[in-house]
């Protein structure tokens, strides 16, 4: 093993683990999810002093609030991540079932079944939830998973993963099922795109830059996930109080996720009365508007002038960019050629409208009259999620344990030949 780079000895390791793991009972991966809930509820104060030291060097270096929201751990916080482990222990192990299948007319019985994808990479952002998520996801559906987290949330991985290894091995399982990269060179992540027959799909969770690379420089399968420049539409028929509830839900509630919106369309039948409703709600979280001339003459000089880039551009900050169209067809247009395929809505009392709108729009995601921020593996009842995915194959939107597996077909006769 002395001629393996780091990310191959992580990967000969996981191999090696895993086998155990994919043969596994379901009762023995929901004990050892249980486990990791339990010490991560006792763990609560180790792991909030880590995440401080994350914390306090985050904002030396001038990370924005909004990211720093996205990096802190808290009691509350920590209880959600462990009842999300708890909550896999509900569901439905996918491994073993059954997607169909037949008896073919010279007696071969075929069946095709859920496997485990084998050793998962993931490669994120500032987000020490995801390490418990993908753990987590990884366990139930009987993968190894080795997780590469951006150097901001070092102290806070380090204790999560830490206590994740002491917790699966108390319940019988290898350590190495769980593995952090402690290396946070770019070198290593870059150890990682290219580590073919180590690690069998790469999932990179982030903001654009990190997924482009990924996607461009990985020779190890990509699963992409997380880009979203996503859209509210403002219907000539919306009901406007809702609108305004929706627009400031999805795009204030927590800004730094994918799932936020970052721009707005108005029909230009109701722009003045909605623009001025919203405006006061959005002040109330200090939100920048970036808009266009008519919204300008509606909202006044607070308006900044929006730009063609601030129409593609993925925020995860406190700005909205805002425009209003002339017409539903225009509306169309402006998702068509700006979205990234995550999430979209509009928020209409037009049956006709509503329908229209989610056979049209070319995305992950297409919702009618409530927030974007449901875009979630939880909220949609998968359990925890590993990312939203927004390309078409293997998988499409929020992956969860099924998402998490593939198909071996098992094949059965008593002595066919072909001829």
């Amino acid at each position: 093993m002395n001629d393996l780079n780091y990310i191959e000895v992580l990967g000969v390791n996981a191999k090696k683990a895993r086998a155990e793991l994919a043969a596994a009972m379901t009762s023995q991966k929901n004990d050892a999810l249980n486990e990791i809930a339990h010490i991560l509820r006792r763990s609560s104060e180790k792991i909030i002093s880590q995440n401080q030291i994350d914390i306090k060097n985050a904002k030396e270096r001038g990370m924005s609030q909004a990211m720093l929201d996205r990096l802190a751990l808290n009691e509350s916080r920590i209880e959600a991540i462990a009842c999300a482990c708890e909550n896999l222990t509900k569901l439905d192990d996918p491994v073993g079932m059954v997607d169909g299948g037949g008896t073919r007319p010279n007696g071969i019985r075929i069946v095709k079944t859920r496997v485990p994808l084998g050793t998962i990479g993931m490669i994120y952002e500032a987000r020490p939830n995801v390490t418990v998520d993908a753990a987590a996801l990884c366990l139930k559906s009987g993968n190894a998973v080795i997780l590469r987290g951006g150097k901001e949330a070092y102290y806070s991985n380090k204790c999560l993963v830490d206590l994740m290894r002491t917790a699966v091995e108390r319940a019988g399982f290898d350590p190495n099922i769980i593995q952090l990269v402690e290396n946070t060179a770019r070198e290593v992540a870059t150890m990682m795109m290219k580590a073919n027959g180590y690690i069998d799909v790469l999932i990179p969770r982030g903001g654009a830059g990190l997924i482009n690379t990924v996607v461009q420089n990985a020779t190890v399968p990509v699963i992409e996930t997380g880009k979203g420049n996503c859209h509210i539409y403002i219907d000539e028929s919306a009901d406007l109080d809702m609108a305004v509830e929706v627009t400031d839900n999805a795009k204030t509630q927590r800004p730094s996720v994918c799932n936020a919106i970052e721009t707005c369309l108005v029909h230009r039948a109701v722009a003045e009365r909605f623009l001025l409703m919203l405006k006061k709600r959005l002040d109330k979280h200090g939100v920048e508007i970036r808009g266009d001339r008519m919204t300008k003459m509606i909202l006044g000089s607070d308006v900044v002038d929006v730009t063609e880039e601030d129409y593609a551009t993925e925020f995860d900050d406190y700005i909205l960019a805002v425009r209003v169209v002339d017409d539903f067809a225009q509306a169309i247009e402006h998702i068509q050629k700006y979205s990234t395929g995550h999430s979209e809505c509009i928020i209409t009392e037009s049956l006709y409208a509503a329908e229209e709108f989610q056979r049209r729009i070319d995305a992950a995601c297409v919702y009618v009259n409530c927030s974007t921020r449901f875009t979630d593996g939880e909220q949609m009842g998968l359990g925890a999620e590993i990312g939203i995915s927004t390309q078409k194959l293997h998988t499409r939107g929020p992956m969860g344990l099924k998402e998490l597996t593939t198909i071996k077909w098992l094949i059965n006769g008593n002595g066919q030949i072909r001829t």
